[in-house]
């Protein structure tokens, strides 16, 4: 089977483990899927920011940016249930709650600039919304040439497999596509550009995750307006993916392409907004959507359902009404720079980077290279310490740690005593 950096990385390779419930799901899902760890977690239950598996034991999740306020919040659960027992249909009915929810989203976006308001279509999933956001940039731009960075991953229809070099695999990237180091160095863009307009593609559009998690989280805020100004001059827009650090994550402000002094024309959105419940947002300039929005016509059955509304405005309830922004800010802060502590001294991590509560910490070997096999060790021995992480990085050697927002200065205690006891078998 070929290698995916994004899935493989931290996957159950098979054929470790005579475990029934994985013999029965490989029969009827098929090699495709992936499962975490090396002894995959069989989980039944979560709250906040814990889960609990079969047997009963809890587990830290210090991964899932999918249930972003936290697992099984009960004001969502509540406001699920609520519409799920009064009304669930699709968009070509009228009904409040997606003007209401849409109403409240773009109130968060900033001032779109001369080009009118900020608009925003539903699907159900970021790859979705990644897709339509290529479609309207084209028709926008009259070009089809897009920049990404190296180990980017948007998303898994054909149009953003194309443009997710880190999925790998038979997966290749298009002809129309280049990419970039997530430095996002002036001569790097400037030759992109050239060579995608030398070939006949021109310039359509320059799409990022504002973190660049794929890639070994980069959040220097200081890279990414140069790069955009280039591309816009070269007649592009900016996508801004903010299915990672958006929705208060980097502590930040409500969208992580806040902190690069940036105001897209496009941002997608998905995974943590409606806290598990499938719904995802294309926001658009209103100029810039025009031409797609007058000329074709877009239904999706299940995008902008009421009871995916009711999950989405609930969670923007619960971002307010606990200060989970404030809670990134400050809880990330706590967590960065105790495990910058921690690992001062240790010859075997290198940089430890992030932006509220998204964190990456690179593993090295002896020689001060990436080191695949540690940072893989590292992840499965926090699983058996009951701590899940995970790991990105085109080497894929930096830690992810990426919790839901309602992480507590408890949960960066036991987070860091663990930490400290696999660090010190690491070095044994």
């Amino acid at each position: 089977m070929s290698f995916s950096n994004i899935m493989d990385s931290n996957s159950y390779q098979g054929g470790q483990l005579d475990d029934p419930l994985i013999a029965a799901r490989n029969r009827v899902l098929g090699p495709a899927y992936r499962l975490f760890y090396e002894k995959p977690v069989h989980l039944v239950r979560a709250s906040g920011t814990k889960l609990f598996d079969a047997d009963g034991n809890d587990y830290l999740d210090a991964y899932n940016n999918v249930a972003s306020v936290g697992h099984c919040h009960p004001h969502v659960i509540d406001a699920v249930t609520r519409q799920l027992s009064t009304l669930n249909t699709h968009t070509r009915y009228l009904h409040e709650g997606i003007v209401d929810y849409s109403q409240r989203l773009l109130a968060t976006f900033p001032d779109p600039g001369p080009g009118g308001s900020y608009q925003i279509m539903y699907a159900c999933t970021g790859s979705e919304v990644n897709d339509l956001a290529l479609r309207v940039a084209a028709m926008h731009t009259g070009a089809t040439g897009i920049i990404v960075t190296e180990e980017a991953y948007h998303g898994n229809t054909a149009a953003v497999n194309a443009i997710s070099p880190s999925i790998g695999g038979r997966t290749s990237l298009g002809p129309h596509v280049r990419t970039v180091s997530p430095q996002l160095e002036p001569a790097e863009i400037a030759a992109a550009i050239a060579d995608l307009r030398e070939n006949g593609f021109g310039v359509s559009a320059l799409i990022v995750d504002t973190i660049f998690s794929s890639d070994g989280i980069y959040p220097d805020p200081l890279v990414l307006a140069p790069a955009v100004s280039a591309v816009r001059a070269a007649g592009g827009v900016l996508i801004a993916d903010e299915v990672q650090p958006g929705f208060g994550r980097t502590g930040a402000g409500m969208w992580g392409f806040s902190r690069h002094g940036v105001v897209p024309e496009l941002v997608t959105m998905g995974k943590p907004m409606a806290n598990g419940m499938p719904v995802a947002a294309m926001v658009a300039r209103g100029d810039v959507l025009a031409g797609f929005a007058n000329e074709v016509p877009y239904f999706n059955t299940f995008g902008g359902n009421p009871v995916s509304m009711a999950a989405a405005a609930a969670v923007l309830d619960v971002i307010e009404g606990e200060q989970l922004i404030a809670n990134a800010a400050a809880v990330g802060g706590d967590l960065r720079a105790e495990v910058t502590r921690l690992t001062a001294e240790n010859p075997r991590i290198g940089e430890v980077r992030g932006a509220g509560l998204y964190l990456g910490v690179e593993v090295l070997d002896a020689d001060g290279h990436p080191d695949r096999a540690a940072a893989r060790w590292i992840v499965n021995a926090m699983r058996e310490r009951r701590v899940l992480i995970s790991v990105c990085g085109a080497h894929g050697n930096v830690l992810k740690v990426r919790p839901p927002l309602v992480f507590s200065m408890s949960d960066v205690d036991r987070f860091v005593a663990e930490f400290g006891e696999v660090l010190a078998s690491l070095a044994e």
